[in-house]
């Protein structure tokens, strides 16, 4: 890609969004990470590099790029097509349930499903949100989960936590842009090596789970985020074990595990075939997301 012959013939928004989707149809770039097709990638490239809102693209397609802001749209494009760094890493921002949260690449980039599933406030598991008192959201990342929590739950003292240090730094972040600082903690630990976990009505969990054979096979997008956050060991459920082990003492009477396995619903229910469990409709499906009970996980050695 010759970026400087690039900017001497684009002239407009519109000719910058073709340019773009040119690019990405060439490089063969992976779409995942909040956009499905290079199109829809291309016109929030360029309208973020551009400082606009995404929305607005019908309004601005004729408008004139200015040289300063091609060179920006230019660079954003290298980083995308050649680095293949996916796109919310460079804009810093990534939307998620209707809300956006900063990101970079010591996080998972929004986009659990559990997210959809707090939007109807986990109803009719939870048939009462109001009466959540206490909600876990184990390796918080970006904190992103933590955050639409305290929406769906707002009676509900919320902790996240995480293994890395430079996620929780994310997470803060995050806190301090949604103003819950003072309400909703976060919590350095291994899992639940801290003392200061408590014991809680809900816990949530997007933890690494993908298997050892998928993780080679992960396109470039993938790799740039943590492996920490993404990597499950040789059945993807080396992390899975332990939570499904350890909750139970860590939830309530009558409370609940929600927990995304991704694409590992074979490796799962090989590993844990007599666990009761349900599974949840998002809209990839029902093999991504199980909810589990305090009193199945009591009843069940996943060792």
């Amino acid at each position: 890609m010759n970026c400087i012959e690039a900017q001497q013939h684009l002239r407009s928004v519109r000719d910058w969004v073709r340019y773009c989707v040119t690019q990405m149809n060439a490089a063969q770039v992976f779409h995942g990470h909040g956009c499905d097709n290079p199109h829809d990638e291309a016109v929030h490239l360029v309208l973020n590099a551009l400082r606009l809102p995404v929305d607005t693209i019908e309004v601005y397609y004729e408008a004139v790029v200015l040289p300063s802001e091609g060179e920006r749209i230019a660079d954003w494009l290298q980083k995308r097509v050649v680095e293949r760094l996916p796109l919310p890493y460079i804009v810093g921002e990534a939307w998620l349930a209707g809300n956006a949260f900063y990101v970079n690449e010591n996080v998972l980039i929004p986009r659990s499903f559990i997210a959809e599933l707090l939007e109807a406030r986990l109803y009719p598991w939870v048939e009462n949100a109001d009466g959540v008192q206490s909600v876990l959201d184990l390796c918080t990342g970006s904190g992103c989960l933590a955050i639409l929590a305290t929406m769906a739950f707002p009676n509900a003292t919320v902790t996240g936590s995480d293994v890395s240090p430079s996620a929780l730094a994310v997470a803060k972040r995050n806190l301090d842009r949604y103003q819950l600082t003072d309400s909703l903690t976060l919590i350095e630990a291994d899992l639940f090596s801290s003392d200061e976990f408590a014991t809680y009505d809900l816990i949530l969990s997007n933890p690494p789970y993908v298997n050892e054979q998928s993780m080679d096979e992960l396109p470039p997008e993938y790799v740039a985020e943590p492996s920490l956050a993404l990597a499950g060991g040789l059945d993807g459920m080396s992390l899975v074990r332990q939570i499904l082990s350890i909750a139970p003492a860590h939830l309530n009477t009558g409370g609940w595990l929600v927990l995304e396995i991704g694409n590992e619903k074979e490796n799962f229910e090989a590993a844990f075939p007599d666990l009761n469990v349900a599974w949840l409709e998002v809209s990839a499906g029902c093999e991504q997301v199980l909810i589990v009970s305090r009193e199945d996980l009591l009843a069940f050695d996943p060792c």
